[in-house]
This record gives C-alpha cells, structure tokens and sequence, in this order.
C-alpha cells in the first residue's frame, strides 16, 4: 500500500462504524483546536494592542498593533504545526525501521 500524505492514518484494519466514529472524534479535536488558537490570538492581540476603551473602533495605532500581532500569531502557529509534522514523520520512519525485520 503506497504511503498517503503526512497526518494519514490508515483505516483499513477499522470496521466502517469504527471509522467514522474515528473521523467524528479527530474532526471533533480539530475545532476545539481551531478554537483554542482563535482564543489565544484574541486573548494576546487584544491584551498587548488595546490601551483604551475611548471609542467602539480601534484607533489607527490600535489596528496597526492587532494587524501585526494576528499575522505573527498565525505564521508562529502554522511553523509549530510544520515543525509537529516534522518530527510526527520522524518519529514514523523511525518506528518503520526498528519494527521492520533484520535479514
């Protein structure tokens, strides 16, 4: 069976009702993920870029802050989620060439 791309799991040892209650779970981690990191950014954007509450709309230095902290929070995210992956494939051909038999 021909290696699927990186974060692939294979299933097939899994019967159809196991599989999607598998699916059902992972899809249920990546929300609560996707979640997490929304808050973060909200969280550290807002407390290090809002100094007032003078009006409803940011100010010009505001916006500017909370532009530059958003791009910075998203690339530092999507390098840690590279850097996972990285070391996740690692960590599988690692395990492939321990558990594969000597001649």
């Amino acid at each position: 069976m021909a290696a699927a791309g990186p974060g692939a799991f294979d299933l097939s040892g899994l019967g159809p009702e196991d599989q999607g209650k598998l699916m059902a779970v992972m899809q249920d981690l990546q929300i609560q993920d996707s979640l997490r990191l929304y808050n973060e950014l909200v969280q550290r954007c807002f407390g290090e870029c809002v100094e007032t509450f003078r009006s409803k709309k940011l100010d010009g230095k505001e916006e500017a802050c909370v532009t530059k902290c958003a791009q910075k929070f998203v690339k530092m995210a999507a390098r840690v989620g590279q850097r996972f992956a990285e070391q996740q494939q690692q960590l599988v051909a690692e395990a492939q060439r321990g558990s594969t038999p000597s001649s």
